[in-house]
Formats: C-alpha cells, structure tokens, sequence
C-alpha cells in the first residue's frame, strides 16, 4: 500500500471582510462567492474586487525554497507551482483570530473566528460558556 504525500500549504495573509447576512444580520462565514449562512441557511453572493485585487498581489514565500513570489490568483484556496524549485503547494484562505475574555476568569482566549454560536470551556478556571457570531 502506498502512502500519498500531502501537498504543502501555506494560509494567506489577506482575509476576506466580515460580511452580515441580510436576512438574519448573523456573521457569514469566510469567503467569496455563494457563502450560506449558517444562522439561517440563506444564500448570498459575496463579491469583493478589492480582496480580489489584494489576494492576486500578495506575496509569500515558497514553503520549499522561500523564494519570494506573487501570487497572481484572485481566489483561495489557490492551487499554485514556484518558479524556483518547481515545487506545489496549495496557498489556503486566510482563518481570522479572535481574542474573547472568560466571563468567569477574565483569561483572554485565542480562538479561530467563525459564524454561529459555540459552547466554549475555558481551560483556565474550567468555566463553560456559550458566544456567537
């Protein structure tokens, strides 16, 4: 049995904006394109020429050889070849962080920021916790 090598991958610097579902005013998640919405399950095009734009200029460094290069792909994930040393990797979307403070200890917390509403339980004080996006 063969074992299949896993493609590089590196996560964009550049994220999308925050956008707000116009049915539901909830946090849609990440992303450009038809984003659902995971509050209220409606459908919206998101469209951003400037992300767009910026996502097409961003440099990053090949994760084989750290040549510097230019993306020059406006959508992620991004299927992309270094010109250097011919290597693949795949330029992943950017996942935004977000710092929230326990209700209970005040510990600040470091958490991936996503739509919806998740129960949380600090590993400090043990406090769970409910927050929502």
């Amino acid at each position: 049995m063969s074992e299949e090598m896993e493609t590089p991958g590196i996560e964009s610097r550049i994220p999308t904006p925050d956008l707000s579902c116009p049915k539901c005013d909830n946090l849609l998640p990440q992303g450009l394109g038809i984003i659902q919405c995971v509050m209220c399950g409606s459908k919206v095009n998101v469209e951003h020429e400037g992300t767009k734009r910026k996502w097409r200029e961003e440099k990053i460094g090949c994760p084989v050889c750290s040549k510097v290069l230019v993306v020059g792909v406006g959508k992620r994930p991004a299927n992309l070849q270094c010109s250097a040393c011919q290597s693949h990797f795949v330029l992943k979307p950017n996942r935004p962080k977000i710092e929230i403070s326990c209700p209970s200890c005040n510990r600040k917390l470091r958490m991936n920021k996503k739509p919806g509403e998740r129960e949380i339980s600090c590993p400090a004080c043990e406090a769970e916790f409910k927050i929502s996006f």
